[in-house]
């Protein structure tokens, strides 16, 4: 791997990955990308980014790969067969996968990628696209800690990476950290739906809340979202159940209950089910009003 400024090379130019790798490419990298459509990185190319065809494409062209990809059915999508990642990563290429997939599923692939000499590191993020730009993310990482000192200065270019354990303990973290924005949020929302039916100003309301002591850097950042909620989610609902269900299904298998994660699956399902998948966790709150009308309405 170079040793400056190494090539990067992203899978999935998302919000998320397409913002890493606009910070990347004005930190001065040679960025390659692909994504499912081209049009979205229509930006991105226009800045210098590299557009590339297929993910093996992206392998052959770069030092480090970085994958932002939903979940596990699309990561194995991206890594498998002739135009996949693992057909093109060669001896000193590491891939970072960024994504919030299964441990296991992690796992098992960083331990196919080890067979063609390449190196996987799980490295998921605490943080949104507002953190991406800032450069603050919080960035778990599990794998080998060789590999990890070799890319530690392209993630400290998007936040602050910790090296926590081998493959797959990254991801087992950010679960954890997960549950408690899920559940951190549904509390929020309940609160404030209970300020506002009471006769409080809502906005009053939220703001001594997220002031109080209750008032977590997230819950800061999210709250002017809760009322005015954004054309697109930072994270949407849909992909925060599913989190939700992957730190469950984790916790089985380690005998360890979690109670709160149990209530919020819930409600996340239920919001998928009212139709609220593609809006931000910030919209609990909106679910939790929907329901308080239809319950009037039945009443």
């Amino acid at each position: 791997m170079a040793t400056t400024n190494p090539a990067i090379g992203f899978v999935g130019l998302g919000h998320m990955g397409g913002t890493m790798a606009d910070r990347l490419l004005a930190a001065g990298h040679a960025v390659y990308g692909t994504s499912r459509t081209r049009e979205r990185a229509a930006a991105l190319v226009a800045d210098g980014l590299r557009w590339v065809e297929t993910p093996r494409a992206v392998a052959e062209a770069a030092d480090v790969v970085i994958t932002s990809i939903p979940d596990d059915d699309v990561l194995n999508a991206v890594a498998s067969g002739p135009d996949g990642l693992l057909a093109g990563l060669t001896r000193g290429t590491t891939w970072l996968e960024m994504s919030t997939v299964s441990p296991s599923a992690s796992q098992e692939l960083a331990a196919r990628v080890r067979t063609s000499g390449a190196a996987m590191l799980d490295a998921p993020v605490s943080g949104s696209v507002p953190q991406v730009q800032a450069g603050t993310l919080t960035i778990m990482v599990g794998g080998d800690q060789e590999v990890y000192g070799r890319v530690e200065p392209v993630l400290r270019q998007l936040g602050t990476p910790t090296h926590v354990g081998p493959n797959g303990q990254g991801l087992v973290l950010k679960l954890a950290i997960n549950i408690s924005l899920a559940v951190q949020m549904l509390a929020l929302a309940e609160g404030l739906l209970l300020a506002d039916r009471s006769g409080i100003d809502r906005r009053v309301a939220l703001e001594v809340m997220v002031g109080s002591a209750i008032g977590s850097p997230m819950l800061k950042a999210r709250a002017p979202l809760v009322l005015d909620p954004p054309a697109e989610a930072w994270f949407s609902l849909g992909l925060v159940q599913k989190d939700v269900e992957l730190a469950r299904d984790a916790a089985r298998g380690l005998g360890v209950p979690l109670p709160t994660a149990d209530r919020a699956d819930e409600i996340l399902r239920l919001a998928r089910t009212l139709g609220y998948e593609r809006h931000d966790l910030a919209a609990l709150f909106q679910v939790l009003e929907q329901v308080t009308r239809e319950r009037r309405t039945a009443a």
